[in-house]
């Protein structure tokens, strides 16, 4: 089972979230479960989860390298590129790195085969274990731009078997939609306040077009209004938990501690939400 955990607007709590309920997991003996922290820009879940990283590779993007003396400028890759990261002039062909997705479409449609593909390295890819959580994240390097091939990489460590909690990156855009991909439920954390209601909306109308299955956890409940509720049941859309204003778990946030381990009285709370979802990817 893959379960995502996601939000539109940042700082809703969803690490929290994440690390807790692999954490829930942990100690209900899973077997198999994993975790993976693609919010790849800023991965922050290794703060809770305190993870001993055995492993890391290099995660790369095959870009285009042409071959200059092979070349005769007819200009049919910068045709095909979509994202205008190769372009002939006339006697010359510019390259833009940070503009390449590596699709590979200039190498194979050059009539000449002047292009080859080279790697160039935009992150890193760890893994490691917190006691019986299997966890990888991804890190992308500064300043590059595109988040999707090393998301892309950290997936491709999901196991066959077992459980999988994914922290999905903020907002909406392709980096959201990479992450969350083929997951069996996405729970979705937002706050009950104007901007968790206009950002819990886009997500949802990202989920419906992916037709993925799809719950809402609220956190910081009691702040705001019953918008959010409203909406929820507008839209038929379950909400699977309710987390209350609480100090406390605000103190334990910015030490790193996560919330099970010095306020047990929320282990309730996420027994009932895993039970949700369980009977939500099931049907039930």
């Amino acid at each position: 089972m893959i379960v995502s955990i996601a939000s539109g607007k940042g700082g809703t709590g969803k690490t929290t979230v994440a690390t807790n309920l692999a954490l829930f997991l942990s100690g209900e003996k899973s077997q198999g479960l994993q975790f993976l922290d693609c919010d790849v820009e800023e991965p922050n879940a290794y703060i809770f989860l305190k993870p001993k990283i055995e492993k890391a590779r290099p995660v790369s993007l095959l870009i285009p390298n042409v071959d200059l003396k092979k070349c005769n400028f007819c200009g049919e890759c910068a045709k095909v590129c979509a994202y205008n990261a190769i372009v002939v002039l006339k006697k010359e062909v510019l390259t833009f790195p940070e503009l390449c997705h590596g699709c590979g479409g200039c190498s194979l449609l050059c009539p000449e085969n002047a292009i080859s593909e080279r790697e160039r390295e935009i992150g890193v890819l760890e893994e490691g274990r917190s006691g019986s959580i299997k966890f990888v994240q991804g890190r992308l390097n500064v300043g590059e731009p595109m988040a999707t091939p090393v998301i892309r990489a950290v997936k491709k460590t999901t196991g066959p078997n077992g459980i999988t909690i994914i922290d999905v990156p903020p907002g909406t855009s392709c980096p959201v939609i990479e992450a969350i991909n083929h997951s069996d439920f996405c729970l979705l954390v937002t706050e009950p306040t104007p901007f968790g209601l206009h950002d819990l909306k886009l997500t949802v109308e990202l989920l419906e077009k992916l037709v993925i299955k799809h719950g809402v956890l609220i956190n910081r409940a009691g702040i705001g209004d019953e918008k959010v509720k409203e909406y929820c049941a507008k839209k038929g859309v379950p909400i699977m938990a309710q987390i209350p204003y609480d100090e406390q778990i605000a103190f334990l946030y910015s030490r790193g501690i996560p919330l099970l381990v010095n306020a047990g009285r929320y282990r309730e709370i996420f027994r009932r939400l895993w039970s949700r979802i369980e009977d939500e990817v099931k049907g039930r």
